[in-house]
């Protein structure tokens, strides 16, 4: 017996021993939080530097932990898939900083040779993609370019690409798509084989880096499933004939299917189906709404298994480019450069509106909520029926039940209050 308490005591002045030298760590990250939600918080003159705000994604509280750096204008963030590393681009500064979310440090940054407004992170690597439509690359006609981001030697490859304006990577990033302003064809490059520091394949080609796809009108964006690219292609909104969805084989480089709809800059895919939202530069007119809005934009319900749209809804105008499906089947909308109407921060009689739209998928209905200002970010949970909209410069919570502002003991008006312009929203936790 004696020599059992024996062995006890000696054990547990060992495991005291080692929490008193700092050798037992708590799991998790460093800021304790289960939930961890992180805004883009831009400089705002007199009060604040710009950073990466850390907010628990629980209560929709500000915690007491150090923000990262990220600059002084920090906006559009991205998240890799497995989120174990998140990028945020510094438009004062035009570099792209990476954060690892498990440590909630900075990885590194590269500063990169114009703006951009498309960073993908294909994978759990520390290497990511920006498309810069301004970047020169010396003694070739190019005027833009894919950059290969490495976040820890802080270097980039460039694959030249004239006017690359949007990037979008497959499963694997073995391939990209690069979209180009005024452009009918897609660009595929294989980024993995790409020569640095400057990679001009692209002048040349049908080769192993770039292939050159035409046949589409005007593609922007994509959203990618396996083999097939969803590609959007804008139509007359971005001056080409006519809106559609095609449907785009990566195995073989080919179209296979197109399915007109109203207007595409933005979608989200739910199974078979695939939310498509624009705005049609004719026959754009508000139907079914009362508002001071001249022109409306487009949210079309693509069957893809039928290859059909099945339903439409009018919702605000404006160039969208943000979209979000809650767990409770609501679809947030968001554009920039739409039509303001009213004033958000003078609430009263009158109406209000802007670049947010709520689609209502058990019965079609839509909702405008009374918000002004670009819509930068949207954030769904699977745990909590909450929405986070980054809007006008504020970021806002919507409970998705009410599809109204959330108002509670922690925001008595339905707002985060993060010092500074609000650029964007993720969350970097799996709920």
């Amino acid at each position: 017996m004696n020599k059992c308490i024996l062995a006890w005591l000696v054990g547990l002045a060992a495991v005291l021993n080692l929490l008193s030298c700092g050798g037992y760590k708590k799991s998790g990250p460093p800021s304790g939080l289960k939930e961890r939600v992180v805004a883009s918080q831009g400089v705002t003159a007199g009060f604040s530097l710009g950073s990466l705000v850390i907010l628990n994604g629980q209560n929709d509280t500000l915690p007491r932990v150090s923000p990262i750096s990220a600059g002084t204008s920090p906006g559009l963030m991205v998240l890799s898939p497995t989120r174990n590393i998140l990028a945020a681009f510094d438009s004062a500064s035009n570099t792209v900083y990476a954060v690892n979310t498990v440590k909630e440090s900075a990885i590194g940054s590269v500063r990169l040779p114009g703006p951009t407004s498309s960073i993908v992170l294909p994978t759990a690597n520390t290497v990511g993609y920006a498309a810069v439509p301004t970047a020169t690359i010396g003694g070739f006609a190019f005027l833009g370019a894919i950059e290969v981001m490495n976040f820890t030697s802080g270097t980039f490859t460039s694959i030249a690409v004239n006017n690359a304006q949007t990037v979008v990577s497959d499963d694997t990033g073995t391939k990209l798509l690069v979209f180009s302003g005024d452009s009918d064809s897609v660009t595929v490059i294989s980024p993995g084989i790409a020569v640095p520091p400057v990679d001009t394949s692209c002048a040349t080609p049908g080769n192993a880096v770039c292939t050159v796809v035409p046949g589409f009108d005007r593609p922007v964006n994509a959203v990618v499933n396996g083999s097939t690219a969803y590609v959007l292609n804008c139509g007359p909104q971005c001056g080409g004939t006519q809106a559609s969805v095609a449907v785009f084989d990566l195995g073989t480089m080919s179209i296979t299917q197109t399915i007109p709809v109203d207007a595409a800059t933005v979608a989200v895919l739910s199974g078979s189906t695939l939310y498509v939202a624009g705005t049609p530069a004719s026959n754009n007119a508000c139907t079914g709404q009362t508002t001071a809005a001249t022109k409306c934009g487009r949210l079309d319900v693509v069957d893809l298994g039928s290859g059909t749209v099945t339903a439409s809804a009018v919702i605000t105008d404006g160039y969208h480019q943000r979209i979000d499906l809650t767990q409770n089947g609501q679809l947030f909308i968001g554009a920039r450069d739409c039509t303001n109407v009213g004033n958000a921060n003078n609430p009263g009689g009158s109406e209000i509106r802007g670049c947010l739209s709520i689609y209502r998928i058990g019965d079609g209905s839509v909702l405008i909520p009374p918000e002004t200002g670009n819509v930068n970010g949207l954030q769904g949970f699977t745990s909590r029926f909450v929405e986070y909209v980054a809007v006008g410069g504020a970021l806002h919570v919507y409970d998705t039940k009410k599809d109204a502002l959330l108002i509670n003991n922690f925001l008595p008006q339905g707002t985060i209050n993060v010092v500074g312009y609000v650029g964007d929203v993720k969350a970097i936790d799996f709920f």
